[in-house]
């Protein structure tokens, strides 16, 4: 299958390496230069587009996303089908698959989890919207970068579930911590925490598989001083978005508006930056209650 892929970071750069070791023929492009293995770079994203029978977009933001809609729809093939696996406001993945169902494009908005260990293993989970012969077309490449994909809706969907989902991730992750840093105070040992909690009602995936006190459960960003498999700026802009879909469907999300304002706070104004959004557990332990 000959397919474009348009932006080769962290996480594009191996998706498109793992669709070329599969035997694909992939034109890849981004701002920078980048070496991908197997990837033949273009001279732009409507060079990488053309011809392609899928066109795969890994971007930003949704500002980003509708200007490189602009440049490659034109360019595009009538039946090809556009995956868009960035994670963007909903509105902008339903204006971009309008734009191009008028060129007879199909589009697929494929947000992903699973972090740029995922994109490298090929074991991420893709959350798609869009039509059902968009996704059946799809549907062979994402068993290549990722170990699952659900078809969750029309156009947008993929999206949402994104959003829910990271909404459902910040604010679980910012309880576990307090929770950690209130043992500290309280005298309870953290590996006995953890052999209570992660059998009993607060299990959760950031208690039991990425536990944010170091020496405790399976390894994770922890027990690496903290360097981001998430990275909290990530984390921030995920939020961010929870925040902007709850105003534009009058959404109640008292929660999710309070995990946006910590996670603000924890990456613009104390030393978040850079940082996995699991750091938020020493962060509480040098708080008190004022």
């Amino acid at each position: 299958m000959k397919i474009g892929f348009i932006g080769l970071g962290n996480m594009g750069n191996p998706m498109a390496a793992n669709l070329s070791k599969a035997g694909h023929e992939v034109a890849g492009f981004d701002m920078v230069d980048v070496d991908v293995p197997g990837v033949v770079m273009a001279a732009s994203g409507a060079e990488a587009a053309v011809g392609a029978e899928i066109v795969i977009t890994m971007l930003p933001n949704g500002q980003i996303l509708r200007a490189v809609a602009d440049q490659i729809l034109p360019a595009m093939d009538s039946g090809a089908v556009w995956v868009d696996c960035s994670t963007v406001d909903v509105d902008s993945a339903r204006a971009v698959a309008d734009q191009a169902a008028q060129v007879g494009v199909l589009a697929v908005d494929a947000p992903v989890s699973g972090g740029i260990g995922g994109a490298a293993a090929g074991t991420l989970t893709f959350m798609a919207g869009g039509i059902e012969e968009a996704f059946a077309k799809a549907a062979p490449l994402f068993d290549i970068m990722g170990q699952k994909a659900v078809h969750c809706g029309g156009s947008g969907a993929g999206q949402a579930a994104k959003i829910c989902n990271n909404m459902i991730l910040g604010v679980t992750m910012i309880a576990t911590c307090e929770a950690f840093a209130l043992a500290d105070k309280l005298g309870l040992d953290r590996q006995k925490m953890f052999d209570v909690v992660s059998t009993s009602s607060g299990y959760s995936w950031t208690m039991n598989a990425y536990c944010p006190a170091p020496g405790v459960g399976p390894a994770s960003p922890a027990d690496n001083d903290y360097q981001p498999g998430f990275a909290a700026e990530l984390m921030l802009k995920d939020l961010r978005l929870s925040q902007q879909a709850a105003e534009s469907s009058d959404a109640d999300t008292p929660m999710g508006q309070a995990a946006t304002a910590l996670y603000e706070q924890f990456v613009e104004a104390e030393n978040g930056l850079g940082k996995d959004f699991s750091a938020m557990l020493p962060r509480f332990e040098k708080r008190g209650r004022g």
